[in-house]
């Protein structure tokens, strides 16, 4: 199978004084949950990953999360977000904690990050590696293979909006969809370029609601259009409406090279996208500030009731490190993790499911650490 491709963003350089290693410094936050459990593996083939490739990465660990925030009270600092742009990349695990109410760290940290690091592309690969791990009937790897572009910084969740009478029979609450022409053109001429760089079929899907949504996705049908016969000819433009998405991930994944789609959309497709592939443990995902610093992720979530328990799959974690090295540029590395994760897939792991894999989260990273180092 080919290696999952993307762009490559970031355009910092090296430190001077080390003319034949790159050094890559790296903001790392576990989180919650399981988060540090998977990032502990992410990290292990990583630094095998490094040793093999020629590299360095230069670790720094942050405590953002839910246990810092029952402790002090703060959810993330005002220094943090500039402190995060002195890095090359960033490595999350996870962000949610039982015992803090919903939303508080979910908006002050991953949102916040997002937001203020403009990382407004989140990039989701959509892929099989197994058969037995999709449970769609007769459908293989060579059928589910795509990408989902997904605007990062506006729509519903840039949170305007607000209630009055809340509480009271007649409460109103309102949440306002928000579309700017620059938010939504940089986010189509990202996933045109991407489709052009993927090669593969090279056609571009725009995922929207034009027939209900008629102001917010009118904008997005016209841009799509003007940008795609402005300077993308060579890429074959389809449309879908979400529900229709949907549909068709389930019925013919295989029409699909990449989706490009609003936030909203996006946070709902990739999810359907993650049961096809195999679970929410194998799915990994990216936010792409192409000019500045970018975060990595599973997506899997915190997913707080396995914590500590050393049974939760750590290969979504290991496939966010392999976007985050090919998206600083170190191809090769990011192939050979990748090729690593499938060689283990193929041969050893028994389900993707917490506590069915055959193998503890650590064993599970010692194997493909191991595979990589071949």
């Amino acid at each position: 199978m080919g290696m999952r491709r993307y762009l490559h963003p970031l355009t910092q350089q090296p430190p001077e004084g080390n003319e034949t290693m790159k050094t890559y410094k790296i903001a790392v936050i576990p989180g919650d949950g399981t988060g540090p459990e998977v990032t502990q593996e992410a990290i292990k083939v990583l630094k095998v990953a490094s040793d093999k490739f020629g590299f360095k990465l230069d670790l720094h660990e942050y405590d953002f999360g839910g246990e810092r925030f029952l402790r002090t009270g703060e959810v993330l600092p005002d220094s943090a977000i500039d402190e995060m742009r002195q890095y090359d990349s960033m490595l999350l695990g996870a962000i949610g904690h039982p015992d803090v109410k919903p939303g508080i760290l979910e908006k002050g940290i991953l949102l916040r990050l997002r937001f203020e690091l403009e990382q407004y592309i989140n990039l989701r690969p959509i892929k099989l590696y197994r058969p037995q791990d999709c449970p769609l009937k007769d459908k293989t790897p060579e059928h589910i293979d795509f990408i989902v572009v997904r605007e990062n910084n506006e729509g519903l969740y840039l949170g305007l909006g607000g209630n009055a009478f809340k509480g009271k029979p007649n409460e109103v609450a309102t949440q306002e969809l928000v579309n700017t022409r620059q938010g939504v053109e940089r986010c189509l001429r990202y996933a045109f370029d991407l489709t052009r760089k993927r090669n593969k079929t090279k056609t571009l899907t725009l995922c929207a609601k034009t027939n209900v949504l008629t102001f917010a996705h009118d904008l997005w049908w016209r841009a799509f259009n003007e940008v795609g016969d402005q300077d993308y000819t060579d890429v074959k433009r389809e449309y879908a409406h979400v529900d229709a998405t949907c549909m068709w991930m389930v019925k013919n994944p295989e029409w699909f090279d990449v989706i490009v789609t609003c936030n909203m959309f996006g946070d709902i497709i990739t999810d359907l996208g993650a049961m096809i592939q195999g679970g929410m443990g194998i799915a990994a995902g990216g936010n792409i500030n192409p000019n500045g610093v970018s975060m990595f992720e599973p997506i899997g979530g915190s997913a707080p009731k396995y914590t500590g328990m050393g049974v939760i799959n750590p290969l979504a974690a290991i496939f966010s490190g392999q976007m985050m090295l090919d998206v600083l540029g170190e191809t090769a590395a990011a192939q050979a993790i990748e090729s690593a994760a499938q060689k283990v897939l193929v041969n050893d792991i028994k389900s993707l499911n917490a506590g069915k894999m055959g193998y503890t989260t650590s064993q599970v990273g010692d194997l493909v650490a191991a595979a990589l180092a071949g």
